[in-house]
């Protein structure tokens, strides 16, 4: 298998859990934040507005134009903080289990968020996955307050090689399970990009969270 192949194979498998196992760890005593419409992209001719390509910049209210910087050499991130919305969290490796699904970080440890080891790492070109609960049986779990980001705030990512990796946040949605954009959130790209995903979208008692929020970044600084 080539190295395309498997990138699709890893875009196909990554999609399926998506809409699954995020929504399986949600307590109803807890109400996470959820997105406002003016956190999404901007409508485009397409299906989606994606994030701009890297020669170009974006300006998001109340922000200053962000410029794309350049690819880091890949490197296993350590540590992820999230200033604006207080999340400072070890990361944890995530792999595939026997039966295809992404495994999940640990329900019993709320402050831990995990990213997708086999696919790009943070900072590198590419698009990296992080994975955290919204809340667990006692309540709430490290990404609860994702729904709370906002367009500009900034991410970073504490790595193996002791480079930091920040990121600027482009677009928060949410999405149902049923209309989870797969390509969207998971597809390549040609500069290092950051998801960060988590459950959300309302909440049944029958089967869990109804959907997934999603937040989209670029990597913006490299220190």
């Amino acid at each position: 298998m080539n190295a395309q192949v498997k990138g699709q194979a890893w875009l196909l498998v990554v999609a399926v859990f998506a809409g699954v196992w995020l929504i399986r760890t949600g307590s109803e005593e807890t109400t996470p934040p959820t997105p406002p419409p003016s956190e999404a992209f901007a409508a485009g001719p397409g299906p989606y507005q994606q994030s701009p390509p890297s020669h170009q910049t974006q300006k998001s209210p109340g922000s200053e134009r962000t410029t794309a910087a350049a690819p880091l050499p890949s490197s296993a991130p350590v540590r992820l903080r999230i200033p604006g919305i207080r999340v400072d969290t070890p990361l944890t490796d995530l792999a595939l289990t026997p039966a295809g699904s992404l495994e999940v970080p640990p329900a019993g440890n709320a402050n831990l968020a995990g990213w997708y080891r086999d696919g790009p790492s943070p900072g590198a070109r590419g698009t990296a996955i992080v994975a955290g609960h919204v809340d667990n049986a006692r309540g709430p779990a490290v990404f609860y307050a994702l729904g709370s980001l906002r367009k500009g705030h900034r991410i970073e990512v504490t790595r193996q090689d002791g480079r930091t990796a920040v990121f600027t946040v482009d677009a928060v949605e949410v999405y149902a399970n049923e209309d989870f954009p797969d390509r969207k959130v998971y597809g390549a790209a040609d500069r290092a990009e950051l998801r960060l995903i988590t459950c959300g979208g309302g909440f049944s008692k029958r089967t869990g969270y109804e959907g997934n929020v999603v937040a989209y970044a670029h990597l913006t600084e490299t220190r």
